[in-house]
This record gives structure tokens, C-alpha cells and sequence, in this order.
């Protein structure tokens, strides 16, 4: 996930922002910002004014409301599959393969460190189209070679739509130019025919990852501790500080004691010091452990 609220423009009022096809006034915004805060956690700020009009604009075709206000209205009546899709034009999804390169290495180390004493478990909160957990995957297939089943991956994020592709593992063939050859070739089948210009991650690749939908604020979690390691990069920058720190109080519970959370590099949990504490490099290990 990318942040929703780095500034890249002068705030303005909704009201000012031109000719458009429907009204959208200041308090359709605050209105959206609140449900938005209140279902997933996620702080908008008025520099995003112009963003949430276009996305949300389409649900309002797609629905046919007129306005904004009967667009809210159907929604907090409905509680049912609009939601999902309300949800998915708010949420905007940025990844790569093998993003944030720095840590992955020492993803790789730590798993070396566990060696066989257990199996591990990992959970990439915030999958995404995938990218992120089949790094991961490839990670482990290469630290233990024909041993990496033992490591189980469990990615989750709130987009349906995202996850739908994730599960798919199916790239255009651009998304991998980055990487190795040897890594093209070990962990990948490149398409031919109709799947010309796509990639195909090997079917013992998918294998490793299971993707399910988690709103990181529900009360429970689909996944269960205890976790060996988590990702939960470039996420959190969505969320304010409070509820920051009650996602991290809940993850802390669920981690071994010499687990590893790894977050964004703009990301900092310094108000949540008594939770984790930083080893650098934005790696993060249980405040408690020894």
C-alpha cells in the first residue's frame, strides 16, 4: 500500500475544484473521510480531496446516484458489497518485487538463524498484488533450497481486487525486468501464445504464500501466532498514531520472542517503544526480548 496522504498539492476546498459532474462539497469529504477512518483506519487528509472525487465518482456511475449524499446514504443502509467496492477506490496499492531491497538479506539471515528448531511462519500484511509475499516466498527458496516448504506465508490486505491478482501470480513481464537472470529463470515461466509479454510465478512458488482479506482493524485476525516474522511495510502510513499502536499491540502477542516486523522506510514506531524496539534499517524486534 501507498501513502494515501503525501502532499503533492496545495489544499484547496472541495467546493473550488471546477466544473464536475456531480456536487462535492466539503462535507460529502468529511463524511467519506469518516467512514473511511471508522471501517479501515484510514486518515485522509484534504489534500486528497481531488483523488477521493475521482474514485469515488465512479461507484456513483456504476451505482447510478446522483450525488454523493445518495451515494453515502445507499451505503451506511446497505452494509453489504458496496462497501467492499467503497473500500477498494480509497485504498491505492504501489508495489514491486524485492522493494525496499535492504531487507531481505536480512529476512534471509534470520531464517538461516532458526534454521530447523521449527517451522516458520511469516504473514506479509499488506500483500498487495502479491509482489511483496512472492519475494518472500523466493527468499526462502533460496536460504533453504528444497526445504523451503517448511516456511508458510500467509498474505493478507483489505483490496479484494488486489489479492485477486496476487493469487493469480501472472505479471506483465516489465514488473520483473529488475530482476536477475538466475531469478528469472528459477522462479518464473515466461508466457507464450495469448500470455505472450507476462510471467507466470512456478506453481511451488504460490504454493507458499495463502492470501486472505484482513482489515487490520477487525477484531480478530485470520492468522495466528505465533509468527516468526511479519511485514507490514508502507501501511501504516494510512493510519494515525493511535490507532497505529493498537494494531502494533495486537501483532506484539502474536510474535516468537526473537521475531522480526519489518516496516516502511518512511515509517517510524518510536511511540510504540514499549512494544518494539528498532534493531535499524527500519527492522523492528519485540521491545521484551532478551
Amino acid at each position: 500500500m501507498a501513502d494515501l496522504n503525501r502532499p503533492s498539492v496545495t489544499p484547496r476546498p472541495a467546493s473550488t475544484l471546477g466544473t464536475r459532474e456531480f456536487n462535492f462539497s466539503e462535507a460529502d469529504f468529511q463524511r467519506i473521510s469518516k467512514l473511511i477512518y471508522q471501517y479501515a483506519g484510514i486518515s485522509l487528509l484534504p489534500v486528497k480531496q481531488d483523488m477521493v472525487y475521482s474514485r469515488l465518482a465512479r461507484r456513483l456511475r456504476a451505482t447510478g446516484k446522483n450525488s454523493f449524499a445518495d451515494y453515502l446514504d445507499a451505503l451506511e443502509k446497505d452494509r453489504g458489497d458496496e462497501w467492499e467496492s467503497f473500500v477498494n477506490s480509497l485504498t491505492t496499492n504501489l508495489t514491486s518485487f524485492f522493494r525496499e531491497p535492504h531487507h531481505f538479506p536480512i529476512f534471509a539471515d534470520h531464517l538461516q538463524k532458526i534454521g530447523t528448531r521449527r517451522p516458520i511462519r511469516v504473514w506479509c500484511s499488506a500483500a498487495s498484488t502479491g509482489e511483496e509475499s512472492y519475494s518472500i516466498a523466493i527468499t526462502a527458496a533460496e536460504t533453504f533450497g528444497t526445504n523451503a516448504s517448511r516456511v508458510s506465508i500467509f498474505a493478507s490486505d483489505l483490496d479484494t481486487n488486489v489479492l485477486a491478482t496476487a493469487e493469480k501470480g501472472v505479471y506483465p513481464i516489465e514488473r520483473v525486468e529488475k530482476l536477475s537472470p538466475d531469478r528469472l529463470r528459477r522462479f518464473f515461466l515466461r508466457g507464450t501464445g495469448s500470455q505472450d509479454g507476462f510471467v507466470a510465478v512456478r506453481p511451488e512458488i504460490r504454493r507458499m504464500v495463502q492470501f486472505q482479506r484482513i482489515n487490520l482493524l477487525d477484531a480478530s485476525y485470520a492468522v495466528k501466532g505465533p509468527i516468526d516474522v511479519i511485514f507490514c511495510r508502507n501501511v501504516m502510513i494510512y493510519f494515525d498514531k493511535p490507532t497505529q499502536y493498537k494494531i502494533l499491540s495486537r501483532f506484539a502477542p502474536m510474535m516468537q520472542a526473537d521475531g522480526l516486523m519489518f516496516a516502511g522506510h518512511s515509517e517510524s514506531f518510536l511511540h510504540a517503544a514499549d512494544l518494539f524496539k528498532s534493531l535499524g534499517k527500519t527492522v523492528y524486534a519485540l521491545a521484551k526480548a532478551g
